[in-house]
C-alpha cells in the first residue's frame, strides 16, 4: 500500500485598510480602534490585536464569534495570527458583552490565565485583556485586565 502525504499550507490573508499603522499606548486607544470593529456586534466576538516592538498594530485578528453570551477560545487560536506575523512580540485581546456590562466572568478570568501562560511558553507577551461594553456619549465603557490587576 502506497502512502499519501499532504503538504499543509497555512497562509495569512492581508487586508490593506489604507491607514497608517496605529500605535497602541494605552488601553483607550485600544479600545477606541477596537470598539470600531466589533463593539456593536449581537454576539461575542474574541479579537486579537497583534503588536510589533513599537507597540504599532500590525494585524488584527477575528479570532471567534461566540454566541450571546460566551464565546469558546483556545491559545493556538488567539496566538496564530502573532505567529504568523513574524514581528509580532505582543497581543492584546478583546470580546465585547454584548449586554454591554464589563464586569469578568469566571471563563474570562480562565482564559485570560491560560492566554499569558501559552504567552510566555512561545514568546509572546500578552498586554492586556479587555473587555468592551457599551458606548455611551462616545465613550465606550471597558475592562482593562492589566488597569484591574489581573493581568
Amino acid at each position: 500500500m502506497e502512502k499519501i502525504y499532504e503538504v499543509v499550507r497555512i497562509k495569512q490573508v492581508v487586508e490593506n485598510t489604507g491607514k497608517e499603522r496605529y500605535t497602541v499606548r494605552s488601553p483607550e486607544d485600544a479600545v477606541s480602534h477596537a470598539y470600531d470593529l466589533i463593539g456593536e456586534d449581537d454576539r461575542e466576538v474574541f479579537l486579537v490585536m497583534v503588536l510589533n516592538t513599537k507597540n504599532q498594530v500590525v494585524a488584527v485578528h477575528r479570532c471567534h464569534v461566540g454566541a450571546l453570551s460566551a464565546s469558546v477560545v483556545h491559545p493556538r487560536e488567539v496566538f496564530k495570527s502573532a505567529i504568523l506575523n513574524n514581528g509580532a512580540s505582543a497581543i492584546v485581546t478583546f470580546h465585547q458583552h454584548p449586554s454591554g456590562n464589563c464586569r469578568p466572568s469566571e471563563e474570562d478570568l480562565s482564559v485570560c490565565k491560560r492566554l499569558v501562560k501559552s504567552g510566555e511558553i512561545i514568546g509572546i507577551q500578552m498586554l492586556d485583556f479587555i473587555i468592551i461594553g457599551e458606548k455611551i456619549n462616545n465613550r465606550v465603557s471597558h475592562m482593562s485586565f492589566k488597569e484591574a490587576g489581573y493581568l
